[in-house]
């Protein structure tokens, strides 16, 4: 999502860094982690904030959610945040929400933090390059297209050709 670091002072500044969309919040050393987190999914057009929250790291390599009764400054002392999916629950209503918690698992998966065995490996690899690609279509999909995209931290040749087998015959 951005970082966050400043002095002791009355106004911070904090800044999202995306591609082509900076954007600054003046926030002052009283402001609370709720306003935040609002902003943030106002931002997104989230309408579901319960599942969503915000994550930082303190100077010791701690993980943290950002507290939302609690000014941000006391919390944080220039650490990066990440803006994360902070509960889920089975139905997710609104597609921006399924979009980020997809994006969220993807990441999890992709840097080792959800594990699982090959059969399933496979199975996930193959739902996201449907939903990265769209159905299989000889035409358009080389006997290597699994290998352009880094779906896991160990990703071998056998796994890519499972994925292609089960995108190919099995989703549609």
């Amino acid at each position: 999502m951005g970082s966050f670091c400043g002095s002791v002072c009355d106004e911070w500044v904090l800044t999202e860094e995306q591609a082509m969309n900076a954007k600054e919040l003046l926030i002052s050393y009283y402001t609370k982690g709720q306003f935040l987190l609002d902003h943030v999914c106002n931002h997104y057009n989230l309408l579901e904030k319960d599942y969503f929250g915000i994550r930082y790291v303190d100077p010791e390599k701690q993980r943290h959610w950002l507290e939302p009764n609690k000014p941000v400054v006391r919390q944080m002392k220039c650490n990066s945040m990440a803006f994360l999916v902070f509960f889920s629950t089975v139905d997710v209503c609104v597609s921006m929400s399924r979009y980020l918690l997809y994006l969220q698992l993807k990441r999890d998966i992709y840097h080792g933090r959800l594990l699982c065995p090959f059969a399933d490996a496979a199975y996930l690899g193959a739902c996201i390059i449907q939903a990265e690609l769209g159905d299989y279509d000889p035409e358009e999909h080389p006997s290597d297209y699994i290998s352009d995209f880094k779906l896991f931290p160990k990703q071998s040749l056998k796994l890519e050709r499972k994925i292609t087998e089960i995108h190919k015959n099995e989703l549609r």
